[in-house]
């Protein structure tokens, strides 16, 4: 795949290999489907049998499906595009947005039958390794998350005995282990405060905690202030971690509804195309429309991740690439004891599924 982190992320599969080791907000977004041409009238004359006419795209059924977000640029750049380019319609598929503010909460949501499918970021796909979902397409690999010091820690070793703001089974929690690991601490050397994503915010502004870890924006909106240092980030540990966000669903949705799956990430893998080419004052607007927040602070996000295309997740899980990206990051949740035991890449994820997307 393309950009720095793809070179980088190869030097992690071969370290990793060498080492063995919330409340929800309606918010909704209709895509109008297609419907099908009408049928024309027959001629005077009967014309010669001819095969029928494959089903063409403005044909397919009309589905409507619920779909899980989070109020930020990562979750929203490719269905958002998606979405405002037509490509959904162009499935007939009308989608209905629901908000909420994580991961685990969105895999909930799914399990009650609330939500069709969703998106998570790095710190849930434990749940996914466990069982609970089946991711069915990469959506990019990250590096919005970091842990941040406030005006009396300036580095990860300062952390020791401090009140540290995170959100517990996400991508906070994750990254907060990764930063005190490197500096020879765990979990027990701070005072862990777990709170969700709006609290930390409000606390580290307050001075209410000594430190935190969280995702962009917040930690966009968290660093603004000058006496906020940033101690880590995905990157820091890029040479031997991966931090990956994802579209998924219950495995018993993926069992009952792969033509709905497939047909939602096909028009999904077209957004990515779209948007992955530089558009990034256009995609910070259709993502501002959604969230109804303020165009500059979602522009400030487009440096959150290597945005991939459609084209290189299809490829990518025909060549054995994101299977590797997906092993790589179920080793380090392993390491980190989130995961118990190693569980094939393939019972989670739906590398088939990935790959047939793109044709």
């Amino acid at each position: 795949m393309r950009k720095v982190l793809s070179t980088i992320l190869a030097a992690a599969m071969v370290a990793s290999l060498a080492a063995c080791g919330g409340s929800q907000t309606a918010a909704t977004t209709a895509a109008a489907t297609t419907a099908a041409p009408a049928a024309t009238e027959a001629p005077a004359e009967k014309a010669p049998e001819t095969e029928a006419p494959a089903e063409t795209e403005a044909a397919k059924d009309p589905i409507t499906l619920k779909i899980a977000y989070m109020p930020n640029y990562g979750s929203l750049w490719s269905v958002t595009t998606a979405i405002n380019k037509g490509y959904m319609e162009e499935e007939g598929i009308t989608i209905e947005m629901v908000e909420f503010q994580d991961g685990p909460t969105i895999i909930a949501a799914m399990e009650s039958g609330s939500i069709d499918m969703g998106y998570i970021g790095q710190g849930a796909h434990k749940l996914c390794i466990n069982g609970q979902a089946k991711i069915f397409a990469l959506s990019h690999i990250s590096n919005g998350d970091a842990v941040i010091g406030g005006p009396d820690v300036k580095t990860l070793e300062d952390l020791k005995g401090k009140k540290v703001a995170y959100s517990s089974g996400t991508s906070s929690e994750d990254i907060l282990k990764m930063g005190l690991d490197s500096a020879g601490m765990t979990m027990e050397d701070i005072q862990a405060v777990d709170m969700d994503a709006s609290g930390i915010v409000t606390a580290m502004m307050s001075g209410g905690v000594d430190a935190c870890a969280t995702w962009s924006p917040n930690s966009l909106k968290i660093l603004e202030d000058t006496n906020n240092t940033k101690l880590c980030d995905n990157l820091t540990f890029s040479d031997t971690s991966v931090s990956l966000a994802s579209w998924i669903v219950t495995p018993s949705y993926a069992e009952a509804n792969r033509d709905k799956i497939l047909r939602f990430a096909k028009a999904l893998y077209k957004g990515m195309d779209y948007a992955a080419d530089g558009k990034y004052e256009e995609v910070a607007q259709f993502v501002a429309d959604q969230t109804k927040t303020d165009y500059d602070s979602v522009y400030a996000q487009r440096g959150d991740a290597d945005w991939l295309t459609g084209k290189e997740v299809a490829e990518g899980a025909k060549d054995g690439t994101v299977e590797g990206y997906y092993k790589i990051q179920q080793e380090n949740m392993i390491a980190s004891g989130a995961v118990e035991a190693e569980v094939p890449v393939g019972d989670y994820v739906l590398l088939d599924l990935m790959a047939e997307a793109g044709n």
